[in-house]
């Protein structure tokens, strides 16, 4: 036995390579004990001199996808032995991080196409990158708990794994051809990546399986093979990802430092990219003006791309509206109508994932999945006793988060719970989740919607239900991503979006809060107008846009632009109250201006009418269009009939969609800055599905000027946030109590 510390490091620090650098370190120093992994995170038990400089260099020098909450130590007398060893895994348990999957790091990518025994595999991989929480099964994380415990691991490998210099230290999916996962073609044509490029150069629709799921690939630049796709797919005019070399981007579209740095991050997110330069076929993402790029992330992206020598569309393997498919069986029977081949691989995909979706300009995260999940926030200050909570979001863009530790756990994009299918996988997600982090709530946070499946969910639980207001969930988790401490006062929250049930029973989603953790004031709204229809208003945005002109005094307009429509009929509904719900919503008045402007369309995915709005408007200050009202009332007639006199003067719609953006900026940025002025709150938040439009979110930073401003960047704006702010509330209300 020896004098020694007992150190205990929390946060992301299994399956990072964290190991093999505290004995690489240790021994660096000349010190004795071990480390291992258990349910808490990675324990170490070192003795000999310097182990306070052996502490400041374990935050200092650790591994790149490591991320330390927190390093605690204590003397204690320890059996130290006469060297520092890796020890087996403790007990298991899930009191500590989980790593996200990786993309291919740079020495792996040289390895697959170097001469050696790697040469070309599909699975190569690291301490540094490969597979994590796709294919965890339980912690610790060692690989008798992935989906790489089929695979005995072969001696040459065990060889690297045991090496404490060897880059595969410890790395728990370690694999070669002799001992590792395989990939083949269906229907077989010899080597499977050469017979995956003639798939493709023959105009075909070829399926991939990679890190979370099947993806349906063609080539991008054939006009013939993106439409054969869609028309497969049935997706008309939803934008399609697209993967290529980062040569092979800049060809397409303009790629600045950091949009470069963001696409070569370990998560290798899809990026959104203003387009320039050579043009792809407008199919591809039809009426935007960006397109959505990602880096191969896998080995066996790189050999596809590589070999293939273009760009490919790079889409989800999915039926309409379900969740991505994972399984080979179920790639085979739902995939066949879609696909002429198939590059399978055997090993089993523990968890769906779909890609995650970001910008560069401004930071934002759309969608928040493979490579971000399950990575955890931090909670604000005041939070530290707060009770174990979950939360199960909204019904669009569903996701689930949990409190645990001083740490929220926002789980990966789910999808609309109104498809059977989405739902199973909700639930299936909520029992994983559960499990493999040994949750146990005390409460359970939902949107009030009775209609909402999350929320039914959430009622059925049978543990004491808090419900968040939908805008007021926004509002919170915009501010728990910033840090905004729990005593840290009211915000002034600009919560723009589709839709959400009010407090007062109505539909809001053009909103103005002040607002805290554990309650808000409503100061602000949009002068609620009728959706005529109900639901088909969000399908149809002329129907809005009906609406809109008629409530400002503009219904000849409507006449002149929307005559072909049954135009008297919505009247008389909307006169009766018909199925014609009043709302506050600023994603319909989006949808009702992108429709005056020529989108008459019905919408075949959600936003495309206020996406196709955004990519319309020119850059620069070229006015704005006003909004007015007063005692709360945002009124949009202003807005409407300025709009009116530019379209009788001719005005080129792109001008007219800037003024639309940034009437929308100025006029809610007034009335935050006026709550800011009369000293009832020192900052501004904006939240909701609408401030995914960059132009709009830069617009509004740009009318608040010099005050402090809350946005989102590591959590989606949209619903895919909602359940971080559900569980903030609750667990606010909770410690508050």
């Amino acid at each position: 036995m020896a004098e020694g510390w007992r150190i205990r490091v929390r946060g992301q620090v299994q399956g990072v390579g964290f190991r093999p650098f505290i004995w690489q370190l240790a021994r660096e120093m000349g010190l004795r004990g071990r480390v291992l992994n258990d349910a808490e995170g990675v324990l170490i038990e070192a003795a000999g001199p310097g182990l306070a400089v052996f502490v400041a260099a374990i935050r200092d020098r650790a591994p790149l996808l490591a991320r330390i909450d927190s390093i605690e130590y204590q003397e204690v007398e320890i059996d130290s032995g006469a060297a520092f060893e890796i020890a087996a895994s403790g007990a298991a348990g899930a009191e500590t991080r989980v790593t996200p999957d990786a993309a291919t790091c740079p020495d792996c990518v040289a390895e697959i196409n170097a001469p050696g025994r790697r040469q070309g595999y599909a699975f190569t991989n690291c301490t540094h990158c490969g597979p994590r929480f796709t294919i965890l099964q339980g912690l610790p994380y060692d690989r008798a708990r992935t989906t790489m415990a089929a695979f005995p691991i072969c001696d040459a490998c065990r060889a690297e794994y045991e090496n404490p210099g060897d880059r595969r230290f410890h790395a728990q999916p370690v694999a070669c051809p002799d001992c590792g996962p395989r990939i083949w073609l269906e229907p077989k044509d010899g080597d499977p990546i050469a017979g995956a490029v003639s798939c493709l150069q023959s105009v075909g629709i070829l399926s991939v399986k990679g890190l979370g799921g099947f993806h349906l690939a063609c080539d991008a630049r054939a006009p013939a093979a993106v439409a054969l796709l869609r028309a497969r797919k049935r997706r008309p005019t939803k934008p399609f990802a697209l993967m290529g070399t980062l040569e092979m981007i800049r060809a397409y579209c303009a790629v600045s430092e950091e949009e470069a740095a963001l696409l070569r991050d370990p998560a290798a997110p899809i990026v959104l990219l203003r387009k320039a330069g050579d043009a792809l076929p407008e199919a591809v993402a039809p009426g935007q003006a960006v397109l959505g790029w990602m880096l191969p992330y896998t080995p066996l992206h790189h050999l596809l791309i590589d070999a293939f020598g273009g760009p490919l569309v790079m889409t989800s393997g999915n039926l309409s509206g379900e969740p991505q498919v994972i399984g080979n069986a179920e790639a085979r029977e739902k995939l066949g109508g879609f696909a002429d081949a198939f590059l399978m691989h055997d090993r089993d995909i523990a968890r769906r994932l779909d890609d995650s979706v970001e910008r560069a300009h401004p930071p934002m995260v759309l969608r928040r999945a493979r490579g971000r999940v399950p990575g955890t926030l931090p909670l604000p200050e005041g939070f530290e006793d707060a009770p174990q909570v979950v939360a199960y979001g909204g019904q669009m863009k569903a996701a689930i988060c949990l409190v645990k530790n001083g740490q929220a756990l926002l789980g990966h994009h789910l999808g609309e719970l109104d498809e059977a299918l989405t739902h199973d996988a909700f639930l299936a997600a909520d029992a994983d989740y559960g499990a493999l982090f040994d949750h146990h709530p005390e409460i359970v946070a939902c949107d009030p919607h009775p209609g909402y499946r999350a929320t039914q969910h959430a009622h059925a639980c049978g543990l004491p239900v808090e419900e968040v207001q939908h805008h007021h969930a926004h509002l919170a988790a915009c501010m728990a991503e910033n840090g905004w401490p729990l005593s840290g006062g009211r915000v002034a929250g600009i919560v723009l979006d589709g839709l959400g049930l009010g407090a007062d029973g109505t539909i809001w989603g053009g909103e103005v809060l002040l607002g805290d953790y554990c309650g808000f004031e409503r100061r602000g709204w949009l002068s609620p107008v009728a959706m005529p229809g109900g639901d088909m208003a969000s399908r149809e945005p002329w129907r809005n846009a009906l609406a809109q002109l008629d409530a400002a005094g503009l219904g000849h307009v409507a006449d002149e632009i929307f005559g072909a429509h049954p135009l008297g009929l919505l009247r008389q509904a909307v006169r009766a109250g018909v199925n014609a719900p009043l709302t506050s919503s600023a994603g319909r008045l989006f949808d009702a201006f992108a429709a005056v402007l020529g989108f008459e369309a019905a919408q075949s995915y959600e936003g495309e009418a206020a996406m196709t709005l955004e990519a319309r408007a020119v850059p620069g200050d070229v006015g704005a269009y006003p909004l007015g009202g007063v005692d709360g009332v945002i009124e949009a007639e202003p807005l409407w009939q300025a709009w009116a006199r530019d379209r009788a003067a001719g005005v080129a719609p792109e001008l007219m969609a800037a003024r639309f953006h940034a009437g929308l900026a100025r006029g809610f940025a007034a009335r935050a800055r006026a709550l800011v002025e009369s000293g009832e709150t020192a900052a501004v938040a904006l939240s909701g599905g609408c401030f995914q439009n960059a132009l709009l979110l830069e617009m509004t930073v740009a009318a608040l000027g010099d005050l402090p401003v809350l946005i989102h960047r590591l959590v989606p704006a949209n619903d895919g946030g909602l359940a971080l702010g559900q569980a903030v509330v609750a667990a606010a209300r909770a410690v508050s109590r």
